[in-house]
């Protein structure tokens, strides 16, 4: 892991000088959040379908795992491209003794890193507001982390793909991560959408992530075979992720 670290400590390097472009995301808006969608809004929302609970209480998990989402696939679609055809930080670090491996895992780990403090921070400021209501909550810490890996780990392997416009990145932004964050149980229970649309819920890695965020966050936390499930499928997603990733750094730091 010596190779990993080194290019981790690279990242936070980086991240020291431009970590406050990320901090108003990361403290307001989930004030903006509670205040616009969970309290203003939600206040009009029949919460009938919701088993009673409050529409701040059913959101604020879910927008958790969104969030996480949208950092994860936002470091591991320009930043990698850059660091390919811009600035060809991974040739200048792959002819330093460092491995394939280290530059994946490392980049990953500092990911990792920026999607749970992101979602520690929009915990804290939810739970304040009353929406969390289990110290089980402190699970969603990990679950997002592994949501991240999950969503970025096959960017990664697609952003080694790119060789010169980036606008592959907004198409799959537009067409992938939103109609994602819309449909996959974020906003509004996905059994109220139609029967057909459902499993195209099912299949994507975000449901999965905002199922384990909601049970941890409630009092209830429903079945534990249903939770080893979501996990199981994120799992999944994060290895097969991982190992395509691997398999294109190579391709394209071979060249």
């Amino acid at each position: 892991m010596a190779g990993a670290l080194a290019v981790l400590n690279y990242d936070l390097v980086g991240y020291k000088r431009t970590w406050r472009g990320s901090a108003m995301s990361s403290f307001v808006l989930p004030v903006l959040f509670v205040l616009g969608f969970g309290i203003s809004v939600g206040s009009l929302v029949n919460t009938s379908r919701l088993g009673g609970e409050s529409y701040l209480s059913f959101l604020v998990p879910g927008m958790i795992a969104s969030t996480a989402l949208q950092v994860a696939f936002g470091e591991s679609t320009w930043p990698v491209q850059t660091k390919f055809a811009w600035i060809r930080t991974y040739h200048a670090q792959i002819a330093a003794p460092l491995a394939i491996r280290d530059l994946v895992f490392g980049d990953m780990i500092f990911l990792v890193i920026r999607v749970v403090s992101t979602s520690a921070v929009f915990l804290l400021v939810t739970s304040l507001f009353g929406a969390v209501h289990s110290w089980w909550a402190l699970v969603v810490l990990p679950a997002c982390g592994l949501l991240g890996v999950a969503i970025a780990a096959p960017v990664f392997a697609f952003a080694a793909t790119v060789e010169g416009s980036t606008n592959y990145f907004a198409f799959l932004q537009r067409f992938i991560v939103i109609p994602m964050s819309l449909f996959a149980g974020v906003f509004y229970p996905v059994s109220s959408l139609p029967i057909g649309v459902q499993p195209l819920a099912w299949i994507s890695p975000l449901w999965h992530g905002v199922e384990i965020c909601r049970a941890a966050t409630h009092a209830d936390h429903g079945s534990l075979w249903a939770l080893l499930g979501h996990v199981a499928y994120l799992l999944l997603w994060a290895v097969v992720g991982l190992w395509l990733a691997l398999r294109q750094f190579r391709r394209r730091l071979s060249d």
